[in-house]
Formats: structure tokens, sequence, C-alpha cells
């Protein structure tokens, strides 16, 4: 496995890696997509921060890539809807950073309060500026907190802490969660108009995008401050500096911009009203070197077990409820590409998990399913867009959950339909991973060895022929499982020690009363 870090991924990370056996490459910022396009040719994960941001261009060829991992918490640098097309896993490390970016926007709160940059500014060009630089105590004073996640959470315990109080809008919790925590909640105009200072702390999403804009800063209080230490284009940058000429507003503080690195001749960097810091919310030793580790084993359980932490596009995994569903896994994976040769064109899957259910997450165990259903036909399909890809190609997928599991512990069953066929398939891990039932008729065959798959004619003399074709060719029968039909027909799974050559295949299915004779 490779692994191309870019943006100055901390070495302990990498160390993980490294002992896991991948192939680490430590790469500079890559600012151009074609670049990065030719770069990740060949990488099976790909490790950015913010300088290096990977557009739906820079996928185009990356044939192998199975993860990019951003080793910070906001993913609106890389184009997330085109990795989940592509089949890519898109995670992050949202736990690591969350003291570092709540202590940067208290400083930046302190800063503003106290007119620290102004101040130091003025003594270091040989002044004594304290006329003018009189600020104001943080006891006693609102704040208005825009986002109650991990960082925005923090941001407020700690300014309760020093006596201020606090009180919170979050676009992204029901109106039912008012009142219920520490911090009440508040629409967002009652909360712009009631704070002494407003701290956002929301990622940019097509909906957050300029959610202050003009119209909303005009509603802040007259004389407050604004922090923005969590993404650029959450507020209009244009329109801030008209409230802060105007007075409106009496100061700001900016760690994120729209444009980064904020160009030198931005007018944002004249203001005397706003405090600028580059990005360094994340910027501690103790933030980088546990976003780095945190996503370094993410990224190793997920492709070493199918664990699914901090990813964005695919639904959460635990270590431990991945040690449950391990066992399933191989097994949905045989079964998706048996279905596929049963019905070539499948438009509904039908998965009813069945017997002992509790504590079984069927998320990961569907989409692989459907995965391998889909994978033959055409472009890469992977459980990141499995459902995806099924939606797009006309497959209805429908899951159950519950029911008699036929004296088995756990019982899968998968009944597939397409042009005008419909084929049912039972499966367990009793005794390993195993088919019980193929279309109604009891047989009893591990689908994830070679398996010929045979419909003849319930007459003596057949399975005898069968085998002597099969030893002629030098091809062994592992275990051969024959259920009747009740039609005067049966089904047989011979389970092979090799793959039956073309010819030999050929010569089986012309052997009299064979119906049909299917390699899987």
């Amino acid at each position: 496995m490779r692994v191309l870090a870019c943006d100055g991924i901390h070495e302990d990370g990498l160390a993980l890696f490294k002992q896991a056996g991948w192939t680490v490459e430590v790469s500079d910022p890559i600012k151009d997509p074609k670049v990065l396009a030719g770069k990740l040719e060949g990488f099976d994960a790909v490790l950015v921060r913010s300088a290096t941001q990977v557009p739906a261009e820079a996928l185009a060829s990356a044939g192998k890539l199975r993860v990019i991992g951003r080793a910070g918490a906001g993913v609106d640098t890389i184009d997330v809807d085109a990795a989940t097309a592509r089949g890519i896993a898109v995670m992050n490390a949202p736990d690591g950073n969350t003291l570092a970016a709540a202590e940067h926007a208290l400083s930046l709160l302190f800063a503003l309060a106290r007119h620290v940059p102004r101040a130091d500014a003025g003594m270091k060009a040989g002044e004594w500026p304290k006329a003018g630089l009189t600020g104001f105590e943080l006891e006693g004073k609102k704040l208005g907190v825009i986002g109650l996640g991990r960082i925005g959470a923090t941001v407020a315990r700690k300014a309760q802490g020093i006596g201020m109080e606090v009180a919170a809008h979050d676009p992204f919790l029901p109106a039912s969660a008012a009142g219920k925590g520490s911090v009440p909640l508040m629409s967002l105009p009652d909360l712009l108009a009631w704070a002494d200072v407003v701290t956002l702390h929301i990622p940019r999403t097509k909906d957050t995008t300029n959610l202050l804009d003009e119209t909303r800063l005009r509603g802040m209080k007259p004389g407050a401050f604004l922090i923005n230490a969590a993404r650029g284009g959450l507020v209009d940058e244009d329109a801030l500096l008209r409230l802060l000429e105007e007075g409106h507003l009496a100061g700001a503080a900016l760690d994120t911009f729209v444009t980064e690195p904020l160009p030198k001749d931005s007018p944002l960097r004249g203001n005397p009203k706003l405090i600028l810091t580059p990005h360094l919310g994340a910027s501690t030793g103790e933030a980088q070197q546990a976003v780095s580790t945190i996503l370094a084993r993410q990224i190793i359980d997920f492709v070493a077990t199918g664990a699914v932490a901090g990813c964005v596009n695919l639904p959460p995994l635990t270590p431990e409820t991945a040690r449950e569903v391990g066992p399933w896994m191989p097994l949905m994976t045989a079964l998706g590409k048996l279905a596929a040769r049963l019905v070539p064109a499948p438009t509904r899957l039908q998965v009813t998990y069945a017997g002992r259910t509790e504590g079984l997450d069927t998320r990961p165990l569907t989409r692989l399913l459907v995965a391998a259903l889909l994978g033959p036909a055409s472009g890469r399909v992977t459980p990141v867009n499995a459902l995806h890809e099924a939606a797009a190609r006309g497959l209805e997928v429908a899951e159950t959950l519950g029911g008699d599991g036929d004296g088995f512990d756990r019982l899968l069953r998968i009944r597939v339909e397409g042009g005008g066929t419909v084929r049912e398939i039972e499966a367990t891990l009793h005794r390993g991973p195993r088919v019980v039932r193929l279309d109604g008729v009891e047989l009893d065959f591990d689908p994830l060895a070679h398996i010929l798959l045979m419909r003849n004619e319930d007459k003596p003399g057949v399975i005898g022929l069968v085998g002597s074709h099969l030893g002629a060719a030098g091809v062994n029968i592992v275990n051969f499982s024959l259920g009747a039909t009740g039609d005067g027909g049966a089904i047989a799974a011979i389970t092979v020690d090799r793959e039956v050559p073309a010819p030999q295949l050929a010569s089986l299915r012309g052997i009299p009363g064979i119906l049909a004779m299917e390699q899987v």
C-alpha cells in the first residue's frame, strides 16, 4: 500500500503507516490540480491539510486511490461528491484539533478586547501607544456562538468559565434541542442582535457560505465584535469591511479567509479594526500530532478491516463493530459476485437479515453486496459509491431486518430480479461461509471457492459423466452438493480445486441431460 502525504503531515502519523508496512512518500503542497492528478496515479491514499486542494479534476486518473485523508476537521477543500462517485472514502480527524481551534478563537477574543496586536506593534515601533487603546472586560459580556459542535461547545464552556454570558445558534441542531443543554439556543437574528461578541464554529457548505452577509451583519448589535476562526467564506468580507469603516462594528478577528493565502493586496490587511492570523486554528504541535495519528489509524483500520471512523461519505463503523461484521464481509462480496452471474442485469435486490440480528450493523454489508453485484458491469464500484451507482443504474435496493432464521443463528436471504429472471440465495456463517439454499433447493457449498453451478435432468448417469469429464481435464472435485427441484430436474453446486478452462466448460455443457453449466 502507498500513501502520499502532502502539506507537512506530522511524522508520528507517517510512522504508523510505515509500521503497518505502507510505503510513504512525502510531498510539498500541490496547488495545481493537473499536477496532483498525475501524482496520485498508483497511490492508495493521500493525506492533505488545507494547502493542497483535491477537486474532481485531480481524481480523474486516480484509479487505485481508496482514501483521501484530511488531517483536520474541514473537508471543504475536497470535492467529496466527486470522490464518492469514484468510490473513494473521504476521512477527517475532527477531534484532534478541537482544543487548539477553541483556544485560538479565545485568544482572538482576548486580543480584540485589549487591542493586543496594535499595542505590540506600537511598542516595537518605539511608541508608547496607550492613548486610544482602552479595552473592555469580558466578564459579564454576551458571547454568541454560531455552531455548537465540538469546537463551539468548548469555546462556550471556557467562555462561561471566565464569566461571560453565552448563547448559541446552530443551524444543524433541531429546534427541539433548545433549552436541553447548558447553553441556550436562539434564532440567528436574535443571537446577532443580543451578542456583544459573535464567534463562528461551523463548516462551510452551500448553505453556510456567506451566512453572515451584509443584511445579517447589520443585524448585529452596534459596537459588537466578530470572530471567524472556522472556515473562510462564512462571512462576506466586503460587507464586513464596510460595516467596520462605518463604525457599526467595533472590530473583528479573522483566522480564515475566502482566498488562502490571503493576497498581499487584500483590503483586509489595511483595516486597523481587524486582527488577522494566517489560519492558525489547528497550528499547535499537540494538534498536528493528534490529527496525524488519528487519521493514520483510521485509514489503516479501514483498509485492513473495513472499520469506518471519521469518514464523511460512509456510515460510521467502529473497530468493535467491524469485528462483529468482519466475518460477514468476504461472504457478502462472494454472494454479490454469485448474484451477478445469476442475474447479469439486476433491477431489484431484496436483502433480508434473519435470525439473531441485534448488534449487527448491516449498512456496510449491504453496500459490499451491492458493490460486488454491480462491479462486473462497468466502472469502479466500491462500498462508498455502491448505493449511488445502484440508483444511477436503475437497481432498487431494499433491506429487511429480522424474521425467522430457519434454525440458523443468522441467515441471509437475497432475492435478485432482472430481465424476467428471479433468483434466490440463502447463506449463513454456520461452519464457515455457506450457501444453504439456491432458488429454494437445499444445497451446501462455500461461495468463496471455485464453483460450478449446474442445472440438469434428474436421471441416472449425468453426475458420473460430469465427474469423468472433469477428471479428464485434471480438475478435482472437492465437494458435490445436489438437490432435486421437484419437477424432474436438479440443481448442483460442484466445488472444484481450480478454475475450469473454457474448452472443458463447453464440453461439460454438451453432456446429455445438462441444461445449464455456469462457472462462478
